[in-house]
């Protein structure tokens, strides 16, 4: 385990009345896969927006290698993220879409053809995205996040629309690159699938951090994750 990827501090969200996140602590440390888990409505992507500079926070802070997410000098070489609203021009080929992005931010041109490979998506890199499966238009939201090779990535239910296989890859390619000492920081609620790649947890239930460690012991998530959100 490496450094401090992803340091949350005393992060606090009221939307008028509504308290959506109550003084959340946490670190995501390099080289390692966090999982990011709780109910629906439990506040993880209010505290995933937050951590992306999307939506200010009431309270507290959230710092990515140290420093807020609006102030780092070039935020897609250092984070990727896939946040589930994420809506492509149908009428544009990936290829098209991936090489505005990387205009936009400045990226070398090889890093287009480099994420499609990543993710498996270069056979079919020149069609319409408009004629895309979910798990295509999900591989194509990693490939983005990849495209300024971060070494922070953050994922909302990133398996939602994947097949048994394309889950299996994702498996991999989150193993694979944690490995390489980067910090994956994911959110989901499938535990089963989330036992089988995560080192660390933190487990959020009404806005409030309940339980936040390593994942020694695979076979207790289930009840660790019940005792913690009951």
């Amino acid at each position: 385990m490496g450094m401090t990827a992803i340091s949350v501090s005393h992060l606090a969200k009221s939307f008028g009345k509504v308290v959506a996140v109550d003084d959340l602590s946490f670190d995501v440390p390099h080289g390692a896969i966090t999982a990011f888990l709780g109910p629906n409505g439990a506040g993880k992507t209010t505290t995933l927006r937050m951590i992306l500079g999307l939506v200010a926070p009431t309270a507290g802070a959230a710092t990515i290698d140290g420093v807020p997410y609006h102030e780092l000098d070039r935020p897609p070489r250092q984070v990727g993220a896939v946040l589930e609203a994420t809506a492509f021009h149908p009428g544009l080929s990936a290829v098209a879409h991936l090489e505005s992005v990387r205009i936009a931010a400045g990226l070398e041109s090889a890093q287009v053809e480099h994420v499609l490979d990543q993710v498996d998506l270069t056979e079919a890199g020149h069609r319409k995205i408009g004629g895309y499966s979910l798990g295509m238009r999900q591989r194509l939201a990693l490939a983005t996040a990849l495209l300024g090779a971060p070494k922070v990535l953050i994922l909302d239910e990133p398996a939602n629309g994947l097949d048994p296989a394309g889950i299996r890859w994702l498996r991999g390619f989150l193993k694979a690159y944690a490995h390489q000492g980067n910090a994956v920081l994911v959110s989901s609620h499938v535990l089963s699938e989330i036992q089988q790649i995560a080192d660390r947890v933190v487990i959020i239930s009404g806005g409030k951090l309940r339980w936040s460690g390593p994942l020694y012991d695979a076979s207790s998530l289930e009840d660790l994750y019940l005792e913690a959100t009951g």
